[in-house]
């Protein structure tokens, strides 16, 4: 082309560019040639007034020369950059700490699940789980829970609104005893499982209540399954949660899906037994409830009761987290503060 001499336009950046000793040297040769007002500009701007013929071949040679000089730019920006400090460049700090990114957590509860599950999977149970929201009939009737008992009522349950075309009702579980209908709906004994997961209840806010908390089921059914059985599990349990010196005790109790039913008690963790404001002073703490699965139940999932017995037990997680980590207040679970979860 006339008046335009591309190659030379190229051997002339090659020389610059390699001659430039600083990356404010390098950055302004890059606006000569290829900043908005550079020389590869004015080559692009004259290909409207070239002829139709040529306008094809000069293009291609215009759109060579930017991808060379963005080539050489990129290699001689990295020479530059990884090379020595050229004389008036600053030395960085190379003592200087670096960004330091938080670690994330797992949250106390999650971690007092885990820790709780490990105990019974080494005991040789397995871990299961169920759905949040559940039928009427798993969650009361095959637990040999009355039509008349107060759990029921829409005053402790939240009922979901009712479909045309189901003829149960729905609502979200209230305790996660439900898995164990399934589990046992769906298999034959001999099982020993755990089921941990949220449970939701119309309670009042406050220090020791909450609207949705979590629990662990347990159950384990087989033939010849004794109340000693479910004394020696819960012992071992609470050893290992609390510690070898944890004493247990079991308190006679009422519940409908277990006869004999009995509540589970832990020597106090603070005072080791001796009386403080944290067990009342009574010296002990109630962790869970637990008993001989009724034979009512079995019943209601086809286990013959002359066959099979078996045990059901469970726990808050969150009164066992704040047990085991001395927190006051179950609201600071599900605030998220960071200054609370990063003590976890």
């Amino acid at each position: 082309m006339p008046g335009v001499d591309i190659d030379s336009i190229k051997a002339a950046a090659g020389q610059e560019i390699n001659s430039a000793s600083s990356l404010e040297e390098l950055e302004q040769l890059r606006v000569k040639y290829l900043g908005r007002k550079g020389v590869l500009s004015d080559l692009t701007g004259m290909i409207p007034g070239l002829a139709k013929e040529d306008r094809a071949a000069f293009g291609q040679q215009a759109n060579a020369l930017k991808n060379l000089l963005t080539s050489l730019f990129a290699e001689k920006q990295a020479s530059l950059g990884q090379g020595t400090p050229l004389a008036g460049e600053a030395m960085p700090d190379i003592g200087m700490p670096g960004i330091v990114q938080d670690l994330g957590r797992l949250h106390p509860i999650t971690q007092t699940i885990n820790e709780i599950c490990a105990i019974f999977i080494r005991m040789g149970f397995i871990v299961v789980e169920g759905p949040e929201v559940e039928t009427e009939y798993n969650n009361f009737t095959g637990l040999n829970i009355p039509l008349d008992h107060p759990s029921r009522d829409a005053f402790d349950t939240f009922y979901l609104k009712p479909k045309d075309n189901y003829s149960e009702r729905f609502l979200l579980r209230s305790q996660t005893s439900p898995v164990q209908i399934r589990q046992m709906k769906a298999a034959k004994p001999p099982l020993a499982l755990v089921a941990p997961g949220r449970v939701y209840r119309p309670d009042a806010v406050d220090a020791s209540h909450s609207f949705m908390f979590h629990q662990i089921e347990g159950v384990v059914v087989d033939k010849g399954i004794r109340f000693s059985d479910l004394k020696g599990i819960l012992e071992v349990l609470a050893k290992n949660l609390f510690g070898k010196d944890v004493r247990t005790r079991f308190r006679p109790h009422f519940f409908p899906f277990t006869e004999p039913s009995a509540e589970v008690d832990v020597s106090c963790i603070i005072c080791n037994g001796k009386g403080c404001s944290v067990c009342g002073r009574k010296g002990w703490l109630e962790v869970l409830g637990s008993g001989m699965i009724h034979p009512n139940v079995f019943e209601n999932v086809g286990y013959d009761p002359k066959v099979f017995t078996g045990f059901a037990f469970g726990m808050g997680v969150e009164r066992i987290a704040m047990l085991k980590f001395g927190i006051n207040d179950i609201r600071l679970f599900c605030e998220n503060d960071l200054r609370f979860l990063k003590q976890f």
